[in-house]
């Protein structure tokens, strides 16, 4: 886990209100982590060859560019409200938002995004820009969701995967910061391939598969335990759907953590079914932790 000052946490904002919220999610996480906060808006008309100056006879601050640089202005002066000691910087960058938030990602400790913002369509759960970031970005990438909470556990999916034991770590880092308690989720509901082409018995041992998968849980934990000795571990194991056990783990949680994709029959996707589904659904922000990859003051 990374605690220098080097790379930064970035949230991009797009003037909605649920960017803003974003924001404020963006300035505690920063102060967690002791990391300067950098806010992003992507700005896609250049690419759409529109005037982006004032309309002839129109005041000197209008015009799409100005109207960016204020969302941006706004967003650091929100930062400045609740996170005084957070030093932060703001830009406008030209170009789509998912593919700027991704470039921002390659040097970000972590991203921030919100659900859904000016772009997308406001019935949907989850804005397709949140949902491609999440999918591909480098860095770990936070998507704030609900109501903030100053209390509750961190929730943690685990499936035993590679990728699961990067969101372990992360998700006891984020504990640790939080002074939380981390409730270990590992749900199941009959044997899964291990890999491509992995058979599977047609008939097996109900209670040595269920002690099986709670082997799982315990090692999955027990190293990050010994290296967090000071955040309490909660293990849940759970016969039913992942995506169903973490979503209901949410609703008490101030932070629910996954990975990218995991060890199911459809690990090839960027992003993952279960991942996907609690994106779409937990009622507590959600964190979709990648691969590891070394960033400036890793």
């Amino acid at each position: 886990m990374t605690s220098d000052t080097g790379a930064p946490v970035v949230v991009g904002v797009d003037g909605s209100e649920i960017a803003l919220h974003a924001v404020r999610a963006a300035a505690l996480e920063a102060g967690y982590r002791r990391r300067p906060l950098r806010v992003v808006h992507a700005f896609i008309w250049p690419l759409m060859g529109v005037p982006l100056g004032p309309a002839p006879g129109a005041p000197a601050d209008g015009g799409l560019r100005n109207q960016a640089e204020q969302y941006v202005a706004e967003a650091v002066a929100e930062v400045t409200k609740i996170a005084a000691e957070v030093p932060v910087t703001g830009a406008v960058v030209d170009g789509a938002a998912a593919a700027v938030l991704l470039a921002e990602a390659d040097a970000a400790a972590l991203l921030v995004l919100g659900n859904r913002g000016l772009g997308g369509f406001a019935g949907l759960l989850l804005g397709s820009v949140a949902v491609q970031v999440s999918a591909r970005a480098e860095s770990p990438v936070l998507v704030v969701r609900g109501e903030p909470r100053a209390d509750g556990p961190v929730v943690v999916g685990v499936d035993g995967s590679p990728v699961s034991q990067q969101a372990v770590g992360f998700a006891f880092d984020e504990a640790a910061r939080r002074g939380t308690e981390l409730v270990a989720v590992h749900a199941w509901l009959y044997p899964a391939p291990a890999g491509p082409g992995d058979i599977l018995p047609l008939v097996y041992d109900l209670d040595a598969f269920r002690e099986t998968e709670d082997r799982t849980l315990a090692e999955s934990v027990a190293g990050w335990s010994e290296r967090y000795p000071q955040v309490p571990v909660r293990r849940l194991l759970v016969r039913g759907s992942p995506a169903r056990a973490l979503v209901e783990q949410s609703r008490a949680a101030q932070l629910v953590v996954v990975g990218a994709r995991g060890r199911g029959p459809l690990s090839g996707l960027l992003l993952g079914s279960v991942s996907h589904a609690v994106l779409h659904h937990a009622s507590a922000p959600v964190a979709v932790v990648r691969t590891p990859r070394t960033v400036e003051g890793s």
